[in-house]
């Protein structure tokens, strides 16, 4: 349950922050809501933290080395937002792809996760499959727009965060505030030679 409602936290801190930041970056003079919209970010930050050391024990009986990357992720995710925020504050504009710059650790852990999710069945597998779905569009959505060839904060650009947003802010928080994990099989280890040469 408290993953699920941290992953409720996150979303919405991280909306409600962005959309004050992006109004500074458009042109509002005011700080005062820029800063706000830092501070909501910050808290978004440390869900984030949360998520990932809450869900490493969970992952890793699955696959110990897999699940030891998705919190080092989050942290990484946490720390990109953080200098981004200290950038805006400090220069009174916003870092060039900020947002790029964090969707990165956010799709590459969010892959590991749901593939995790997956192979462990700790979760319904479309549910899984939608974050899976999501992430990937989310990472590949990068460098596409670091390239120039979509923009992924408007436009047909934006249909690439729309599934692993579905994930985040709906399915898979109220699963698990709902339902919580599956127990575990004891086949699913990823580091066992046996799950290989399983039928």
């Amino acid at each position: 349950m408290a993953v699920g409602i941290l992953f409720v936290v996150q979303m919405v801190t991280a909306m409600f922050g962005t959309s004050l930041i992006q109004a500074f970056i458009d042109g509002n003079p005011d700080r005062a809501p820029m800063t706000v919209g830092v501070a909501l970010m910050s808290v978004s930050g440390l869900a984030v933290v949360g998520i990932g050391l809450l869900m490493y024990p969970v992952l890793k009986p699955v696959n110990p080395t897999l699940a030891l990357w998705y919190p080092v992720l989050r942290v990484v995710e946490c720390l990109v937002s953080a200098a981004c925020g200290v950038y805006l504050l400090a220069a009174s504009e916003a870092f060039p792809n900020h947002l790029l710059w964090v969707y990165v650790p956010t799709g590459i852990g969010g892959i590991i996760l749901c593939f995790l999710l997956v192979v462990g069945r700790l979760v319904p597998r479309p549910i899984a499959l939608l974050g899976l779905v999501g992430y990937a569009a989310l990472t590949i959505g990068v460098p596409l727009d670091l390239l120039g060839v979509l923009d992924m904060s408007a436009g047909a650009g934006m249909l690439l965060v729309v599934p692993g947003g579905l994930f985040e802010l709906v399915f898979f928080p109220i699963w698990l505030i709902a339902k919580g994990f599956r127990p575990l099989p004891a086949s699913v280890d990823l580091s066992s030679p046996a799950l290989v040469t399983a039928p």
